[in-house]
């Protein structure tokens, strides 16, 4: 497999957006969204894999994470992720494009799938399931109640991002314990290593941080990307493939446990073994036999 990446930009409404990109441009799109503490290098491994298996992989570093730009207008809403992705796919020009995303990127995923004109084929969703199907449910109260408070604890680093200039301050100490943490034994060094080269001056350390302000109060939202945000935690309407490491110390692995049972018929829950948060990484053949076996279904 060829890991050598190319370049391209995409000018959307609010924001440019950069890309690194594997493959033959003409082929079927594979949209791949990365997360947080993370960069677009998070697809090395199986970006050019889909571009040997005839895809033409598109990862882009997502608004407020450099080379992109931060949105003028400060929206850095799951609406806003969302929009960006049916924006490319609708500049590459790609009929047959699947949906690969992680972290965040798999919020954006699952969103997307909770739409009934979803322009992608396949969509694959990694560490975080459906947001719409957390909400307790009717006759399993006694058993997610306590799955959600318990996921509460490990979700410390959501209010300590709440907080006014602290996150900025403390961002390389706090990401690389997050690394450390949510993928315990897997070697970050790299990863930080793009991370800082994405994310090197206070605008871009606030913006990625905006991340978790604009979920918890969403402000300043467009009216497309204000219908898109209702989608976050709307029930799925297509079917998707989600991956989850059984060590993963971000979120638990006993959520993926909570929808089953409330997914669209055709969709898959696959936990990965002596993997963490960031299973693609630590795992990269299994997770990519999985998902090329699932796109090609």
């Amino acid at each position: 497999m060829s890991a050598a990446a190319g370049r391209r930009t995409f000018d959307l409404d609010d924001v440019r957006i950069h890309a690194l990109t594997w493959g033959d441009p003409t082929a079927p799109l594979a949209l791949c969204l990365h997360g947080y503490p993370d960069t677009a290098w998070t697809w090395r491994h199986l970006a050019p894999r889909l571009a040997d298996e005839g895809y033409y992989a598109v990862a882009p570093f997502t608004r407020g994470y450099g080379p992109s730009t931060i949105p003028r207008n400060g929206d850095l809403s799951v609406g806003a992720l969302v929009a960006d992705a049916l924006d490319v796919v609708s500049l590459v020009d790609s009929d047959d494009a699947v949906l690969i995303g992680h972290d965040w990127g798999a919020i954006t995923a699952n969103s997307i799938a909770a739409m009934h004109d979803s322009p992608f084929r396949r969509i694959v969703a990694l560490a975080v399931p459906p947001l719409g199907c957390l909400t307790p449910a009717r006759g399993r109260l006694v058993e997610q109640i306590p799955q959600i408070l318990l996921q509460s604890v490990k979700s410390w680093y959501v209010m300590v991002n709440q907080l006014p200039v602290v996150p900025e301050r403390v961002f390389d100490r706090m990401t690389a314990l997050l690394w450390r943490t949510w993928s315990p034994g897997y070697d970050a060094s790299v990863d930080l290593r793009y991370l800082a080269e994405s994310v090197q001056d206070s605008a871009q350390r606030s913006a990625v941080i905006g991340y978790y302000r604009s979920f918890a109060r969403p402000h300043r939202l467009s009216d497309r990307h204000a219908a898109f945000q209702n989608y976050v935690l709307a029930p799925p309407q297509q079917p998707s493939l989600q991956l989850h490491g059984l060590s993963d110390g971000c979120m638990r692995p006993q959520l993926f446990d909570a929808v089953r049972g409330r997914l669209p018929r055709g969709s898959r829950i696959v936990p990965v073994s002596e993997a963490g948060h960031f299973l693609h990484l630590e795992q990269p053949e299994v997770v990519g036999d999985v998902i090329s076996e699932y796109l090609s279904g």
